[in-house]
Formats: structure tokens, C-alpha cells, sequence
């Protein structure tokens, strides 16, 4: 990787989006720590206290299930106050914009959604910690209602239909979402700008998508505190504050925000 590609200003970036017809963002965890919401790698990540319960223990024992809803609840009420922040409205600009029509994200926390982008248009890989859904028939339980009746019942939650209820997040050994999987690479090879913001680009096989950009002839650039195992592929790679990076990419999608429409910290 040649020493001119790692740079800190994103008006690079910006330069990038304008001459692009459509980008695409894949955001990890990154683009959210500074909303509160840790990410799951650091020393001191509150994961490492609460780390989630294999899927196959779920399924297995009604005990992992219930102490898998415990640690959920307990990360949950961690970044329960987490509001969208700058990242993700400069994507949502983009995206309001037309120049973004979807983006890949790897994060369970549904801020992308809060921050104006519709759900249709929010590929979620990893699934959607928001709500809960049964593994049978698919329903939609809401997490109040879900933790509610586990503090009446001391029992994990089942549906209606019999099944088991899971937060609708993919853990770990649980298959990845089909549909998601479909949309993020028909996504992928439709952009001719792939951007990566906030992720360490080490969990597969969401990882797969930013070289299967690359050599399907878009550009692609790095956006993370840190090195990932695609640097030497990338044709911009930015390092430092991820908001303060994004925040150039407002001259290209409207009129810049006032401070109000930042999210405090």
C-alpha cells in the first residue's frame, strides 16, 4: 500500500462520491461507537462481559436461553439512549440524494433507520436487535413485551405458534440471512464506489463483499481507525474520527446541517 493512499481528509472521500453514478456504504461497528453503542472487538468492550449465547446452546437449553435474554437485556440497557450520529446522516443525505440507494451494514442497533433511511433499503447481514421474531413462523415479538413476560413468568419467551423467540439478530453459528445475503451482493455488483466505514473487515462472510466490489470494477475505500486485511486492495483509505471523516460528504448532498442536527454524544 503506497503511503499517499492512507490519508485523514475526507474531502478526498467527497471528491470520490461526486464522480461516482452509485455508492454503496458497508458500516460496521465503528460508525456507531460514537453514538455509545460499543463495538465488540476493544479490551474493554462491554460484549467481552456479556458475550452472546452460541446459537446452538439457544436451541439446546431452555437455562442458555433464558441467561442469552439476560445478557441481551443488560447490553441493551447500556446504549439504550443511543441516537443516530454524524455518519450515519451523512449517509442518509446520500442516500436522500439519490446517490446511495442502499447501504450493507454489519450492525444490529437500527440507527441507519433512525436516521431517515427506510428499512427496505437497510441490508442487514447480522440481523436487527430491535425486536425479537420466532425461529418458526417468522412472527414479530417487541422486546418490552418479550422482557415483560420473562420478569412475570421466569420462563424464556415462545410465540403462538409454539416456536422459540429470539432477539432477530444472527448469533454466532446461526446461518446468515438468505435474502440479506442475495441483496448485499446483487448491491455490491451494482456500484461503481463501495465505501467500508467502521469495520474491521474480519468476520465472513459479510467481509467477502468489498473485494467482490473491487474486482467487479468499482473503487473502494477504507474508512476505520485501524488497518483491515483489504488495505492493499483499496484506492483511498482514511484514518481517524469517523464522523469528522463523513462530514465533508454533506457538500454533496445538500444543504449542510446545522449544529442542532448533530447527535450529542
Amino acid at each position: 500500500m503506497a503511503a499517499g493512499r492512507i490519508q485523514t481528509d475526507g474531502r478526498l472521500l467527497a471528491d470520490m462520491v461526486a464522480q461516482s453514478a452509485e455508492v454503496l456504504a458497508f458500516t460496521g461497528a465503528g460508525i456507531s461507537t460514537e453514538c455509545g453503542v460499543p463495538d465488540f472487538r476493544s479490551p474493554d468492550s462491554a460484549w467481552k462481559r456479556h458475550p452472546p449465547i452460541p446459537f446452538d446452546a439457544f436451541l439446546a437449553s431452555q437455562d442458555a436461553r433464558l441467561e442469552a435474554w439476560r445478557r441481551k437485556f443488560a447490553m441493551d440497557d447500556l446504549y439504550a439512549g443511543a441516537q443516530p450520529g454524524r455518519g450515519h446522516a451523512a449517509l442518509a443525505r446520500l442516500h436522500a440524494a439519490g446517490k446511495m440507494p442502499a447501504l450493507i451494514t454489519q450492525n444490529i442497533d437500527g440507527l441507519h433507520q433512525r436516521s431517515g433511511i427506510a428499512d427496505a433499503n437497510v441490508i442487514e447481514l447480522h440481523g436487527n436487535g430491535t425486536y425479537a421474531h420466532c425461529l418458526d413462523c417468522g412472527g414479530r415479538h417487541e422486546l418490552q413485551t418479550v422482557r415483560a413476560g420473562i420478569g412475570a413468568t421466569g420462563a424464556p419467551p415462545s410465540c403462538a405458534c409454539g416456536g422459540m423467540v429470539k432477539s432477530a439478530t444472527v448469533s454466532f453459528g446461526q446461518p446468515m440471512p438468505r435474502a440479506a445475503m442475495l441483496r448485499a451482493r446483487s448491491a455490491t455488483l451494482s456500484c461503481d464506489l463501495f465505501i467500508v466505514i467502521g469495520s474491521s473487515l474480519l468476520v465472513q462472510p459479510a467481509a467477502s463483499f468489498p473485494l467482490l466490489a473491487k474486482e467487479n470494477g468499482a473503487r473502494l475505500v477504507l474508512v476505520n481507525r485501524e488497518a483491515t486485511p483489504l488495505d492493499a486492495a483499496a484506492d483511498l483509505i482514511l484514518r481517524g474520527d469517523i464522523g469528522d471523516l463523513l462530514d465533508p460528504l454533506w457538500r454533496h448532498s445538500g444543504s449542510r446541517p446545522q449544529a442542532s442536527e448533530k447527535t450529542p454524544l
